[in-house]
Protein backbone atom coordinates (compact mmCIF):
# COMPACT_ATOMS: atom_id res chain seq x y z
CA UNK A 1 0.00 0.00 0.00
CA UNK A 2 1.28 2.99 -0.59
CA UNK A 3 1.09 5.89 2.01
CA UNK A 4 1.02 9.52 1.57
CA UNK A 5 1.60 11.04 5.35
CA UNK A 6 0.41 14.69 5.36
CA UNK A 7 0.82 17.12 8.46
CA UNK A 8 1.56 21.07 9.26
CA UNK A 9 4.83 22.09 9.59
CA UNK A 10 3.87 24.00 12.83
CA UNK A 11 5.45 20.69 15.13
CA UNK A 12 8.15 18.81 15.15
CA UNK A 13 6.96 16.11 12.42
CA UNK A 14 10.56 14.74 11.93
CA UNK A 15 10.91 13.39 15.10
CA UNK A 16 7.14 13.19 16.24
CA UNK A 17 6.11 11.49 12.73
CA UNK A 18 8.44 10.18 10.42
CA UNK A 19 10.78 9.32 12.35
CA UNK A 20 8.39 6.98 14.56
CA UNK A 21 6.52 6.00 11.22
CA UNK A 22 10.35 5.39 9.36
CA UNK A 23 11.19 3.07 12.59
CA UNK A 24 7.95 1.01 12.65
CA UNK A 25 6.70 -2.32 10.59
CA UNK A 26 4.58 0.01 9.08
CA UNK A 27 7.47 1.58 7.02
CA UNK A 28 8.49 -2.19 6.03
CA UNK A 29 5.18 -3.51 4.97
CA UNK A 30 3.98 0.27 3.06
CA UNK A 31 5.63 2.74 0.77
CA UNK A 32 5.53 5.89 2.80
CA UNK A 33 5.59 9.25 0.88
CA UNK A 34 6.91 11.63 3.53
CA UNK A 35 6.69 15.40 2.04
CA UNK A 36 9.18 17.22 3.93
CA UNK A 37 11.92 14.51 4.16
CA UNK A 38 15.14 15.86 3.91
CA UNK A 39 16.10 16.21 0.34
CA UNK A 40 12.83 14.61 -1.04
CA UNK A 41 11.86 16.90 -4.05
CA UNK A 42 8.36 15.51 -5.18
CA UNK A 43 5.28 16.61 -6.91
CA UNK A 44 3.19 16.89 -4.02
CA UNK A 45 -0.06 16.62 -5.64
CA UNK A 46 0.83 13.95 -8.14
CA UNK A 47 2.59 11.82 -5.18
CA UNK A 48 -0.58 12.27 -3.33
CA UNK A 49 -2.81 11.30 -6.40
CA UNK A 50 -0.56 7.83 -6.81
CA UNK A 51 -1.67 6.74 -2.74
CA UNK A 52 -3.83 4.22 -1.81
CA UNK A 53 -4.33 5.93 2.11
CA UNK A 54 -3.46 9.68 2.87
CA UNK A 55 -2.38 9.45 6.79
CA UNK A 56 -2.98 13.21 8.15
CA UNK A 57 -1.72 14.21 11.31
CA UNK A 58 -4.37 17.20 12.22
CA UNK A 59 -3.33 18.56 15.69
CA UNK A 60 -1.96 22.01 13.68
CA UNK A 61 -3.96 23.79 11.39
CA UNK A 62 -2.68 24.44 8.25
CA UNK A 63 -3.68 25.96 5.11
CA UNK A 64 -1.18 23.95 2.86
CA UNK A 65 -2.43 20.52 4.78
CA UNK A 66 -6.11 21.93 4.01
CA UNK A 67 -5.43 21.83 -0.06
CA UNK A 68 -3.71 18.40 -0.32
CA UNK A 69 -6.77 17.23 1.73
CA UNK A 70 -9.30 18.68 -0.48
CA UNK A 71 -7.39 17.26 -3.25
CA UNK A 72 -7.77 13.80 -1.82
CA UNK A 73 -11.03 14.54 -0.84
CA UNK A 74 -11.96 14.88 -4.64
CA UNK A 75 -10.01 12.42 -5.85
CA UNK A 76 -12.21 9.56 -3.66
CA UNK A 77 -8.93 8.93 -1.51
CA UNK A 78 -9.10 7.48 1.79
CA UNK A 79 -8.09 9.83 4.40
CA UNK A 80 -6.88 8.51 7.78
CA UNK A 81 -6.60 11.73 10.32
CA UNK A 82 -5.07 11.58 13.48
CA UNK A 83 -4.28 14.14 16.21
CA UNK A 84 -2.49 14.34 19.52
CA UNK A 85 -5.55 14.03 22.28
CA UNK A 86 -7.28 17.39 23.58
CA UNK A 87 -5.94 19.07 20.25
CA UNK A 88 -8.32 21.22 18.50
CA UNK A 89 -9.38 19.84 15.14
CA UNK A 90 -10.47 21.64 12.07
CA UNK A 91 -14.27 21.00 11.93
CA UNK A 92 -13.75 21.21 7.95
CA UNK A 93 -11.66 18.11 8.69
CA UNK A 94 -14.07 16.15 10.14
CA UNK A 95 -16.22 16.08 6.91
CA UNK A 96 -13.46 14.70 4.88
CA UNK A 97 -11.76 12.34 6.73
CA UNK A 98 -12.32 8.48 6.28
CA UNK A 99 -11.93 7.77 9.89
CA UNK A 100 -10.47 10.07 12.89
CA UNK A 101 -8.56 8.95 15.58
CA UNK A 102 -7.26 10.54 18.71
CA UNK A 103 -3.42 9.14 20.26
CA UNK A 104 -1.41 10.08 23.38
CA UNK A 105 2.29 9.46 22.05
CA UNK A 106 3.98 7.92 19.28
CA UNK A 107 3.67 4.26 20.44
CA UNK A 108 0.04 4.57 20.45
CA UNK A 109 -0.06 6.43 17.19
CA UNK A 110 1.92 3.50 15.78
CA UNK A 111 -0.50 0.98 17.09
CA UNK A 112 -3.81 2.68 15.97
CA UNK A 113 -2.63 3.74 12.82
CA UNK A 114 -1.16 -0.08 12.28
CA UNK A 115 -5.10 -1.50 12.59
CA UNK A 116 -6.51 0.71 10.36
CA UNK A 117 -4.59 0.42 7.93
Amino acid sequence: MKIFVSHSREFDFQSELYAPLRSSDISTHHELFLPHDTGSTIDTHDTLMKADLILAEVSFPSLGEGIELGWANAAGKRILCISKEGAKVSEAVKYIASEMLTYTDSVDMLEKVRTKI
